[in-house]
């Protein structure tokens, strides 16, 4: 029987009933032991900051990493979110819409962004070396839909490249979720079960580390930065970046209405088109999903934020040139 590997994300709702244990319940023992109050200390502090996120056709969680309203998550997550549109459930079931603002589909991560003035609780990287095997493991996250279910285990592995391998129980709903290490600090980003028959828990589960999550944080600064033009320039829509939803919070304050946009969201690392924006300068040119922005005005192009800067200039015209399939266009831009 061919093993593989399978994604988190919930595609269908499971309804589940759960007894009423109310006499147990109301019996509170007088003290815990060492072991049970980290783990309801590490479920105190983080649960706050974990999310359920759904699209149309699944549902996955997220952990919220900035006050002002950054989830990370799985792009399998996100991936069939209307126009990067989704909608985030927090703990207390308040909901929210979130704009998918980049990912990286190589390491299955995801950055959206709240829709809130509202102010959020967080949570934490760990670094590097408080990443070992052997370490005590905690698992929050949303399998079947059931938002804020804790599993535990420990960091069984960590792979050549990067990704750790867990006993602690994940399931479909668990994608994009916080793996948390006995501080209380996110050490990965749940991804992935092997399963034997695409249906059952081997009990090993996959996370992207908290390492690589932070270096494609970092490459995205351009593009996550509240006060940054967070999509290439276009004086013809007059509206907020695509990157950025609306909202009244100062910390992501809309730009000047006058500044010009493009009207995508990128792939901060490879400039690969993940969505454009309906009605846009770019649907106009017929720009696609998948193409790759190679130069401007002549001069290759390595990251995004070379594109915003030119762009924040308001220049009168650039020339864009992209790759598709095997072929390069030239894009002879008029502001």
């Amino acid at each position: 029987m061919k093993t593989r590997a399978i994604a988190l994300s919930l595609i269908s709702a499971i309804l589940v009933s759960i007894p009423s244990f109310s006499k147990a319940a109301s019996a509170a023992p007088i003290d815990f032991n060492t072991d049970e109050k980290i783990t309801m200390e590490v479920y105190r502090s983080a649960n706050p900051a974990v999310v359920t996120i759904k699209t149309a056709t699944s549902t996955g969680s997220g952990s919220i990493i900035s006050p002002e309203g950054l989830v990370i998550t799985n792009e399998h997550v996100i991936r069939d979110a209307k126009n990067g549109i989704v909608r985030i459930i927090n703990t207390e079931g308040k909901t929210y819409n979130g704009q998918v603002l980049t990912i990286d589909r190589k390491n299955d991560l995801a950055l959206v962004r709240i829709a809130s003035s509202d102010r959020f609780p967080t949570i934490t990287f760990a670094d590097r070396e408080n990443i070992l095997v052997g370490q005590k493991v905690f698992a929050i996250g949303s399998p079947f839909g059931l938002s804020g279910t804790l599993t535990t285990g420990i960091l069984s592995r960590v792979a050549t490249d990067g990704d750790l391998q867990t006993d602690a129980r994940l399931n479909p709903g668990n994608s994009g979720g916080p793996l948390l290490n006995s501080r209380g600090e996110m050490i990965g980003v749940n991804k992935s079960i092997l399963s034997p028959d695409g249906r059952s828990n081997t009990g090993i589960g996959f996370a992207t580390s908290a390492p690589i999550a932070k270096q494609f944080i970092t490459r995205s600064a351009a593009l996550i930065q509240p006060k940054t033009v967070a999509s290439l320039p276009n004086s013809q829509i007059k509206e907020a970046p695509a990157m950025a939803p609306k909202t009244s919070a100062p910390a992501i304050a809309p730009v000047r209405l006058d500044r010009p946009q493009l009207g995508v969201i990128l792939n901060p690392s490879s400039l690969t088109v993940f969505e454009v924006r309906p009605n846009s300068l770019a649907s106009q040119m017929g720009l696609q999903r998948g193409d790759r922005l190679i130069s401007l005005n002549g001069a290759p192009l390595s990251d995004a934020k070379q594109i915003v800067d030119y762009l924040a200039q308001r220049p009168s015209v650039a020339l864009l040139t992209v790759a598709r399939n095997t072929g390069l266009t030239n894009y002879q831009i008029k502001f």
